[in-house]
């Protein structure tokens, strides 16, 4: 049985560079991915995760330069791909970095009915996957994916977030 305190298994280096937006504080996000660490199979490390809070410019020159799409989108995940020789020796495995834009998280939150908490522990959920190689471009893959965000989210308390109100 696990101890009443959690123990967190990520940890999150977050940059801001969108003030005036809501975002969740950084234990929440830790609570959030740790959480989806857990459902991994097998016993995942501790990791390290850098988060960076953009907005629609910056997000849409991060899709433009690293996927070739001209538009700002919710979340963009960049894996770190260190060889085994080098990660097995650290505390905490980098795991990669999320970009996630505020203003498209608040304005999907807002369109599609959903808290802002729920939202963005939805995308941070995706994006973590997305960071350990899950991918949503088959609809195998997809219904994989989404079938464990699910789980996560309903783990924590929040609803299947792809049932749109």
């Amino acid at each position: 049985m696990r101890p009443a305190t959690t123990v967190t298994s990520v940890k999150v280096d977050l940059d801001n560079a969108c003030p005036g937006h809501w975002i969740p504080s950084v234990t929440m996000m830790e609570k959030w991915l740790s959480a989806a660490s857990h459902k991994l199979p097998g016993h995942p490390r501790p990791a390290r995760i850098g988060i960076r809070i953009v907005d629609e410019t910056g997000s849409a020159a991060l899709n433009r330069n690293f996927r070739g799409k001209d538009y700002p989108t919710n979340v963009l995940s960049f894996i770190c791909d260190l060889p085994a020789l080098v990660s097995d020796t650290l505390k905490r495995v980098p795991l990669g970095d999320l970009a996630i834009c505020a203003p498209i998280v608040d304005a999907e939150a807002s369109n599609q009915g959903k808290s802002q908490e729920a939202h963005w522990a939805h995308l941070l959920t995706h994006g973590f996957l997305h960071l350990h190689g899950f991918t949503h471009d088959t609809a195998p893959h997809a219904e994989a994916m989404e079938s464990l965000e699910i789980r996560v989210l309903e783990e924590l308390g929040f609803p299947n977030p792809y049932l749109i109100n």
